[in-house]
């Protein structure tokens, strides 16, 4: 995947600015994180009496900490950002653009279990207009960090209203927490709908028209 650590660092200043970006230190993600969380990691599974001489277990806190920063957790880097090629509306389209059932896989950043769902992301365009798997890429870099539904949501939204200059976007996302279905009141039917609109999707009949798309 393309990226582009200069659009990261942008869309990080604009997420600060209107408050929706993930609480985060200002180290973040750096060279010492794989080895100090498999370190970290070695004294949790110890603390829980699993053998760490045991061959299937050895080498487990290394496995989980290249997993949480090479994987499940690389969208806490801005650097990880994927580049996002628009073009100019030459054809000067102006309906909908949506993308449906967009894959979301991200983590309760209160119990670090699984939350599991799809995204639907509309925008209206303006001046521009945005190759459609970007689209994807955006909402898979920021399900890769430790969220809540809405958060997620709303930086979605925030960030590709930056990226387009538009506040025409609209994004629903529908998703299992496995915090709810695998523990406390193991509800295993449940799922969780967050939206946001802005500009016309404001509108009454353009809201039901993403809504029911």
């Amino acid at each position: 995947m393309k990226t582009d650590k200069h659009l990261g660092k942008q869309v990080n200043e604009h997420l600060l600015k209107v408050g929706v970006e993930t609480p985060m230190n200002k180290t973040g993600l750096h060279m010492d994180s794989p080895v100090i969380i498999e370190r970290k990691f070695r004294e949790i599974m110890e603390a829980l009496g699993l053998d760490m001489n045991d061959d299937s277990l050895r080498d487990t806190p290394e496995r989980v900490a290249k997993m949480y920063v090479y994987e499940i957790f690389n969208g806490l880097q801005y650097s990880n950002f994927p580049k996002c090629t628009t073009v100019e509306n030459k054809m000067k389209y102006d309906e909908m653009v949506c993308v449906d059932k967009i894959n979301v896989q991200s983590n309760c950043e209160h119990h670090f279990v699984i939350i599991d769902g799809f995204a639907k992301v509309a925008y209206i365009p303006k001046e521009k207009v945005l190759g459609l798997s970007k689209i994807n890429r955006v909402v898979e870099f920021f399900s890769k960090r430790p969220q809540i539904q809405e958060r997620l949501t709303e930086q979605i939204f925030h960030a590709l209203s930056f990226i387009l200059d538009t506040n025409d976007i609209a994004v629903q996302i529908k998703a299992t927490h496995y915090c709810v279905k695998s523990r406390g009141v193991t509800d295993t039917n449940s799922d969780t709908t967050t939206s946001k609109l802005g500009g016309v999707f404001k509108d009454a009949t353009v809201r039901n028209e993403f809504l029911n798309l």
